[in-house]
């Protein structure tokens, strides 16, 4: 008996790995050597490519393909239809299977709506990517990142508030965040 929801116009190909708890909703294709952690949310028309790493707890929105050198770690979000790339230099004629760049997604961060992430790089710990940007360089932890090209215009929390820029302090979007308490699915100040 399978341990997780898989809609039955849903594909999926063995082997793959699939945690206790996930949701995988209508036409959406999962492909062989996938590994998606506890968990996770995988929304309408959405394609993992073989050999993607999902950690617990991520929740794609629809219509996101999720290719070949992608790892997101746990507790990403992937807004709707925003993209990842895993080549640089793509032409359909040429065969560039073994220039695939891998991309990561670390702990917590959020893509928003639209985004378009080109590979090769990393995405902070609990770092925000605003709807609709175009990132083309590695984003630091807790950094919020909008427009066209991305470019850091803020800190977050880990709840995702803004914080004031200028400060490169880490330790005070840790301390930010702390602020802040989850009680019955509403953030709470609580100092």
């Amino acid at each position: 008996m399978n341990e997780f929801f898989c809609h039955e116009s849903a594909i999926i190909d063995l082997p793959c790995d699939i945690g206790k708890g996930v949701k995988i909703w209508h036409f959406s294709h999962v492909m062989a050597n996938s590994e998606i952690g506890e968990g996770c949310n995988i929304g309408q028309n959405v394609v993992i490519s073989p050999n993607v790493i999902l950690g617990s707890n991520v929740k794609v929105q629809n219509n996101v393909s999720i290719y070949t050198g992608v790892i997101c770690e746990d507790d990403v979000f992937l807004g709707p239809s925003m993209v990842f790339t895993n080549v640089i230099n793509p032409r359909s004629f040429v065969n560039r299977k073994d220039e695939f760049k891998k991309t990561l997604v670390k702990k917590g961060a959020s893509i928003g709506a639209n985004a378009t992430i080109i590979c090769g790089i990393e995405i902070g710990r609990f770092a925000m990517i605003g709807a609709g940007a175009v990132v083309t360089k590695s984003v630091k932890d807790y950094a919020l990142v909008a427009g066209n090209p991305g470019r850091q215009i803020a800190w977050v929390s880990e709840y995702g508030h803004k914080l004031e820029f200028g400060s490169n302090n880490l330790s005070h979007c840790k301390e930010t965040a702390q602020v802040y308490q989850l009680e019955d699915n509403f953030v709470r100040r609580v100092s």
